[in-house]
């Protein structure tokens, strides 16, 4: 999924929340962590330690209605990973702390549920407030914080609303500020927003059924993060129904330090059962509920939700199983009957690219996303006929906001390279005139308030860690947020003098296809050759390695540990047109693969390079990516880590399978030439295997099941597992060790780390 908006989440009343991507890049890159000033190069301790070296990051920014504050969340110098809720005067700049998450919150221990929707969003190891929520009027802020939710106002007053075993889920206020809701045990509860008795909307929630919530492959892989959602004026609530009989149980065990739990998880593995979704309207009191028509067919996605303006009717995205067709269905409210206002089709060897660029307009026209013409662009539907907004060899990455008044457009794009993020308007009164208002030369996030009159952009480039600012309609900068200039006091000044720059490129693939590369050296000896850290992903559906922004700490400790940092994107991934990524359609394993070699060749005859010591280095797709090419290319790597690989592609969800490999059991040779166990014996370069033990996302059997295959091969490897750990390991001392475990093979296997 495509995640071009960067720090500031605005809570909408008038669509389900969505948003990240499919498969977890990798976990254990440092998040904004803390400490001790040294000089000179970077070391491992530091990149662990507090404050975090990308400066202070405040997160979820939103104006309050009324625009007198901006809040954020902030993560606390002395913990990095607890976060508390902060708010700024705009007039004054001045900053302060409105809920203290450690003082207000009881640390109990979350539900297993809301621990599930954490690991969706690689947040699993986060302390503390992660959402909060505006009431309308402005004067009170919903928090949910360790399982319960609390009402905060202004001027500090906190308020217990919840105090149960259960733990509430996907709590929001509604739009007009009656109700707070929220899930509890797999049902949807409402109660007075100032106060009173909560009632259940919903009471057969239990076992398979699940009232409010989103379903795994909506949560992992759709970017769809809740199951209800509320008119605009509070007088409807549009409810998803799922029920998960028919769903395959795995029986997965979570290998722990003391002990194993063996967990029964309903897992839609590609080819098998999806869950059954129905969706509901009903009024805020739990009468008047109908079921919406979402046609003959049960096995659907139910993509996305959103209400009209007026709240007159629903608009639901119906996606076929298939990922070919999606159908946009205009919903009345008071009956449920649906009928069919438009039709994406993907082409005959592609598939459609869920988005979040849809606005309904008050005229009754709608802005939406589409990649008819091959690239992601802009279109206005009206009267049933379609006007296209944007146009060109280039890719629409986000619609930030919609000024009616002016008729004006605001989105993300890389209009001007793939290798910036910029922010540009297009008026609707002249369609195709494009004009960027944000500076070359970095790449940027932006998001605007309901009302489209400020934009808050965050920015960053292979120089500059992320600064946030408030900007007019124009982008011209009004005030800064957060400057975060890299001046003594920030975390990272001590080690300006030993960060290289990052150098980009271009080579041809194969079939003569522009691939872009980056690279960070050290100060380069004359005849001296060094070895090279060489990391991917590689995978469809995802955001590119290749940018100019801010890459954190790692990779400068990695050149500072003499090697030459290199990356490269391939055929097959995102933010290129589908022409690029339909390279990859049946076909995992394949271009991608040969593209990474191209890489290597590419690496290989640089005067600077010794050739004898690449490692290649990758996390989940990108672990699957290690194998892969240590497989087609032996002798080409000196050393290879697959962290959390894929191995079997019949053991990954739905969803995200499907979309790109078809069904397991009509496309089965696809299958058979993309799963890495078959080709086991071919690796003959040193490996090691990094997988966590309760990985609920990419299961432990796929390593487990190369394991098996090498070792039958007569292939000897290396493995490093970790109790507890799921997919993103939350557990950043053994993210660390991750790290220590991984220079010890290199140092072991390259033959020492200092350059020749």
């Amino acid at each position: 999924m495509r995640t071009w908006m960067i720090g500031w989440a605005l809570a909408s009343a008038s669509t389900l929340a969505w948003g990240a991507p499919a498969m977890a890049r990798d976990p254990s890159v440092p998040v904004q962590t803390a400490a001790t000033e040294q000089g000179g190069e970077l070391t491992l301790d530091r990149l662990y330690a507090s404050p975090g070296l990308n400066g202070s990051q405040p997160s979820a920014l939103q104006l309050s209605p009324d625009g007198k504050l901006l809040t954020f969340l902030k993560a606390r110098e002395d913990e990095r990973d607890r976060i508390d809720l902060w708010a700024r005067d705009t007039t004054t700049g001045q900053e302060r702390m409105l809920v203290d998450s450690k003082k207000v919150g009881t640390g109990a221990e979350l539900s297993e549920v809301e621990k599930m929707q954490r690991e969706r969003l690689r947040i699993g190891g986060i302390k503390g407030i992660t959402r909060y929520d505006f009431a309308p009027d402005g004067n009170t802020i919903l928090v949910p914080l360790d399982g319960d939710l609390y009402s905060a106002t202004l001027d500090g007053d906190v308020r217990r609303l919840t105090d149960t075993p259960g733990g509430e889920i996907n709590a929001v206020v509604s739009p007009a500020g009656g109700f707070v809701s929220f899930v509890r045990d797999q049902n949807l509860y409402v109660q007075p927003l100032g106060g009173g008795v909560e009632r259940a909307l919903t009471t057969d929630g239990k076992g398979t059924v699940h009232w409010g919530e989103a379903e795994f492959v909506a949560d992992e892989e759709m970017g769809r993060r809740t199951g209800y959602l509320w008119a605009p004026q509070d007088q409807y609530v549009a409810v998803e129904r799922y029920d998960e009989a028919q769903v395959g149980v795995f029986s997965r065990a979570a290998i722990g330090a003391e002990g194993t739990k063996v967990y029964d998880q309903r897992y839609p593995a590609a080819g098998t059962p999806n869950v059954l979704v129905d969706l509901y309207v009903m009024r805020p009191d739990g009468s008047g509920r109908v079921k919406v028509d979402l046609g003959s067919n049960p096995d659907i996605y139910l993509a996305r939700v959103n209400w009209l303006p007026d709240g007159s009717a629903l608009l639901v995205q119906r996606q076929s199983r298939d990922q070919k067709t999606l159908d946009m269905l205009k919903v009345d409210p008071a009956t449920g009957k649906s009928t069919v206002l438009f039709t994406e089709k993907s082409g005959d060897r592609s598939w459609l690219n869920l988005n979040d660029s849809l606005r309904t307009l008050k005229d009754g026209s709608l802005i939406w996303e589409s990649e008819r013409d091959g690239f992601a662009h802009l279109y206005r539907w009206k009267d049933g006929k379609w006007t296209q907004l944007t146009k060109g060899d280039w890719v629409m990455l986000g619609l930030v906001g919609v000024d009616e008044a002016k008729g004006r457009v605001y989105f993300m794009a890389n209009k001007d390279t793939p290798l910036e993020q910029h922010l540009y308007t297009v008026d609707l009164a002249r369609p195709g005139a494009v004009t960027r208002l944000t500076e070359p030369g970095w790449w940027y996030g932006a998001s605007m308030d309901p009302g489209a009159s400020r934009l808050i952009l965050t920015r960053s480039n292979d120089s500059q860690p992320s600064q946030t600012y408030l900007a007019d309609t124009s982008g011209k900068r009004i005030s800064w947020i957060n400057e975060n200039a890299l001046a003594e006091g920030h975390p990272y000044y001590p080690y300006l003098a030993s960060h290289e720059p990052t150098k980009y490129g271009t080579i041809k693939a194969k079939d003569g296809t522009t691939l872009y590369w980056s690279m960070i050296t050290p100060k380069l000896e004359a005849g001296k050759k060094y070895p090279v850290f060489f990391e991917h992903y590689g995978g469809p559906g995802t955001g590119q390695n290749v940018t100019r922004r801010w890459a954190g700490g790692r990779a400068q400790w990695l050149v500072d540990q003499g090697f030459v940092y290199f990356q490269i994107d391939n055929r097959g991934s995102f933010n290129r047109g589908t022409e690029f990524e339909n390279e990859i359609y049946r076909a995992m394993g394949t271009v991608e693969v040969e593209d990474q070699l191209s890489g290597a060749e590419f690496l290989k005859s640089q005067s600077f390079v010794d050739p004898d010591r690449i490692a290649t280095y990758g996390w989940s797709y990108g672990g699957y990516m290690t194998l892969k090419m240590l497989e087609a290319a032996p002798g080409v790597f000196a050393a290879g880590i697959s962290g959390a690989p894929v191995s079997k592609w019949e053991l990954y969800d739905t969803h995200y399978t499907e979309r790109y490999m078809g069904n397991p059991k009509t496309d089965a040779a696809a299958y058979a030439a993309s799963n890495t166990i078959g080709d086991a014996g071919k690796i003959v370069d040193p490996l090691l295997i990094i997988h966590g033990m309760a990985d609920d996302n990419v299961f432990f059997e796929n390593t487990t099941s190369m394991m098996t295959a090498l070792q039958q091969a007569g292939r000897p490897f290396e493995a490093m597992v970790y109790p507890g750990q799921t997919h993103a390991f939350g557990d950043q001392l053994l993210a660390k060790h991750t790290w220590i475990n991984i220079m010890d093979f290199l140092d072991r296997r390259l033959g020492g780390m200092q350059p020749k």
